[in-house]
């Protein structure tokens, strides 16, 4: 049955597949699952975060390239395809009022327009399982949020043929089950919290969990929990390939792989809808599709 099972994992910008749910999709690959991830923006307006490489001239000149170059490896490493929805970054708006978005952006996207882009890679990719971002966006990007929009509009238009029309979209198809990621839920973060304080290690999450409550985000329910801990090395690796955003002695990385490993070996999902017949929790994204093939 795996030759036949497909995962689509639709992410805002380069970076964010190996962030969110990476050691998932390794997991599936190594298991002859084909992967597919969808990246909807360049990450053009992305800032440089890692503080080795600001203030480099090339770089800050030629972002999209450098993105996208350091997306090449991260695929790579993941052993997952990857396709290009073309939109353009909106950046994150900051100050008090925020400034508008910039003209021609995802954000300001057309939502059915832009959802029938992701139509034509579901109708070819033909995936039974898609993961993307809650209506959150996991935190307020304006990027994450319309992922979220064009996905959950995609997940329904790819079977609706007076919607998105197949002699311009492609055969109808539809998806059976689609996912939000939940990797940063509270449960973990305090969890390994927990467990680094109790060795006598300095916590990365202290002020994540003050904050939590700032956030005012609403605990998510987790419904499936993918134990995927023999690949985590290679996540770390595919986040550390994207260079400009990732500083490699920051704080993604200082709570030992042992300990993540031992105290929290899996990586969470939200079970959004789902069209075929499955037992929550879950521990599988093809949970109820595997035996019905």
């Amino acid at each position: 049955m795996t030759d036949k099972l497909r995962l689509m994992a639709v992410h805002a910008h380069p970076d964010d597949e190996s962030s969110k749910g990476a050691a998932t999709m390794a997991k599936y690959v190594s298991e002859g699952v084909d992967v597919l991830v969808v990246t909807c923006t360049g990450g053009e307006r992305g800032s440089i975060l890692n503080p080795k490489l600001q203030g480099d001239p090339y770089i800050e000149e030629h972002i999209h390239e450098v993105r996208k170059k350091e997306m090449d490896e991260a695929r790579e490493i993941l052993g997952v395809k990857q396709e290009w929805l073309g939109f353009v970054d909106s950046g994150l708006p900051e100050g008090d009022p925020l400034p508008p978005l910039p003209e021609g952006c995802f954000a300001l996207e057309d939502v059915d327009k832009a959802a029938g882009e992701l139509v034509r890679k579901i109708r070819s990719f033909r995936p039974q399982v898609i993961t993307t971002y809650d209506e959150n966006g996991g935190y307020p990007h304006p990027d994450h949020i319309m992922t979220h929009k064009i996905t959950m509009v995609a997940f329904e238009g790819a079977a609706d043929t007076a919607k998105y029309p197949e002699d311009e979209f492609g055969p109808a198809y539809q998806p059976l089950k689609v996912y939000y990621n939940q990797g940063f839920n509270r449960p973990r973060t305090e969890a390994l919290h927990n467990a680094m304080l109790e060795r006598g290690l300095e916590s990365p999450y202290g002020d994540w969990l003050k904050r939590w409550d700032e956030f005012e985000r609403k605990e998510r329910t987790l419904t499936t929990h993918v134990p995927c801990a023999d690949f985590f090395e290679i996540r770390d690796k595919a986040l550390i390939a994207h260079a400009t955003q990732i500083d490699p002695d920051g704080g993604w990385f200082r709570v030992p792989l042992d300990l993540q490993k031992e105290v929290w070996p899996t990586e969470e999902y939200e079970l959004a809808k789902s069209l075929v017949d499955t037992s929550l929790p879950e521990d599988d994204l093809f949970a109820g599709i595997r035996d019905n093939g």
